[in-house]
């Protein structure tokens, strides 16, 4: 006789459903076996995933209200393992649900940015991380700012990785003019007027060049991004494309001979990944995530117009220079990000919890039996 199978095991992940990094997530666990359930303050359709949605949150604060209605829905999910993807948000909510084991991953900023706001601040982002029993980041910066709060847990750095069949580079000799991509958010923190600015800069030293800018991403600041693009007489050399599905972004990646990603703050981002794998060269922020990846040349300061200006120029003017560098890209990416390899790991990381979880039972069980 045939013994049945084992259930799946039950991941229940808490997060914004809106989230491409949610939604890549989920697809990615269900394809490795796991049932994959959602804790989210907003909801979108994900195949295959139940969903739990708490009421809106609009203001930090409000999270600290939404604790009992997570933990019931968790409590009534039954998960085997609960993961809350942003520590100062569903990290918090993870923490006051009480269910292990409990993983956190850390985005960025709130690792980065949000402790350092008050003392407060600073207090509770380190108890949560403390309630955690593994922490991932996707930058050595968000790793060292974990183990900067003590926490119990042990931090690997896990990140989001790249879809490499869809994320390829296209024939260099296809791609039309000079033309600039951003795939970030079109909020304060991703310097999207400064990248306006350089290019208004680009235009002026160099009338001729056939240049334009894709922006990418959306978000509330498009009323004072359009006014400075018409400001700058620049409404015939930058395309608003708002937020786009891989499908779109691989696209319009595919007509670009260089990214730009200059925030202010930032762990490894997805869309610099992406951008390699295209065979891109991309002119990023000086921050110790960039630097894991891309070349001293190509790191600017935050908000600096100018000196972005000037890499841009330079990679305009060297088309060779620009076609070697998104080479050594995407070879890199081809080594160190794919997206299964990554996926592969956190399901390895998943399954250990598992394995501690029930030795741990089997020994508490022994010593009942004594």
């Amino acid at each position: 006789m045939t013994a049945p199978a084992a259930a799946s095991p039950h991941l229940c992940l808490l997060g914004d459903a809106t989230s491409p990094h949610i939604q890549r997530w989920a697809r990615e666990m269900r394809a490795r076996g796991w049932r994959v359930s959602l804790v989210t303050a907003r909801p979108a359709p994900i195949d295959g995933v139940h969903q739990q949605v708490l009421r809106p949150v609009r203001r930090s604060a409000q999270w600290l209200l939404r604790a009992g209605v997570a933990r019931r829905a968790i409590a009534a999910l039954a998960p085997d393992i609960v993961h809350a993807h942003y520590t100062t948000s569903y990290g918090y909510l993870g923490a006051r649900a009480g269910r292990h084991p409990l993983v956190m991953t850390a985005w960025g900023s709130d690792l980065l940015v949000t402790p350092h706001a008050s003392p407060w601040m600073r207090w509770l982002t380190a108890w949560t991380l403390r309630c955690a029993d593994l922490i991932t980041g996707d930058s050595q910066s968000l790793v060292d700012a974990a183990h900067s709060h003590q926490p119990t847990a042990p931090v690997h750095c896990i990140h989001w990785g790249v879809e490499l069949e869809r994320f390829a580079p296209v024939p260099w000799q296809g791609k039309p003019g000079f033309e600039i991509v951003s795939l970030r958010s079109w909020e304060p923190n991703y310097n999207i007027p400064t990248l306006i600015d350089a290019v208004a800069q680009l235009h002026r030293a160099q009338p001729h060049l056939p240049l334009h800018l894709h922006l990418l991403g959306g978000g509330s600041m498009e009323a004072p991004l359009r006014a400075q693009v018409a400001a700058q007489g620049l409404q015939a050399l930058v395309s608003f494309h708002g937020r786009q599905d891989d499908a779109g972004m691989a696209r319009v990646l595919a007509r670009c001979k260089v990214s730009v990603s200059v925030p202010t703050q930032d762990a490894t981002s997805v869309s610099v990944l992406e951008s390699m794998a295209c065979g891109l060269p991309v002119v990023a922020t000086q921050l110790q995530a960039n630097t894991q990846w891309l070349e001293p040349r190509w790191l600017v300061p935050a908000r600096d117009s100018t000196a972005l200006a000037h890499a841009l120029a330079q990679l305009a003017q060297d088309d060779a220079a620009a076609q070697a560098t998104g080479q050594r890209n995407a070879a890199l990416m081809q080594r160190e990000g794919d997206r299964r390899l990554q996926m592969d790991r956190m399901d390895a990381l998943y399954r250990e919890l598992l394995q501690a979880r029930a030795a741990a039972r089997h020994q508490n069980s022994s010593k009942i039996g004594r």
